[in-house]
């Protein structure tokens, strides 16, 4: 029989508890969406590292986190405002170098 004044009352013989979002999970998410209409460039990759750090924690503990699809959403907006920026930046590199100056 379980202690009635247990703090933990889902804490059982297995050790586990109520899971969690994982704390970098909206800081990722949001990262990666604001990437996409500012800063692509420099706020895609933070979103890439904080996402991929954020998921191996998670991983390594699944029972711990419930916030998993935020993390890879937000990491996957980071990749794409990457690679618009990149984009964008090769197009801009290659016009400038295609138009004659005056």
């Amino acid at each position: 029989m379980s202690n009635p004044y247990d703090p933990n009352p889902y804490s059982g013989s297995y050790g586990g508890g109520v899971p969690q979002p994982h704390p970098k999970g909206t800081t990722v998410l949001v990262l990666g969406i604001v990437s996409l209409f500012i800063c692509g460039i420099i706020l895609g990759p933070i979103a890439l590292i904080q996402g991929n750090k954020a998921l191996r924690e998670i991983d390594a503990n699944p029972a711990a986190y419930t916030n998993r699809q935020s993390v890879v959403i937000g990491r996957i907006l980071g990749i794409v405002a990457l690679v618009l920026s990149a984009i964008g930046l090769i197009i801009t590199v290659f016009y400038g170098l295609a138009t004659p100056n005056q």
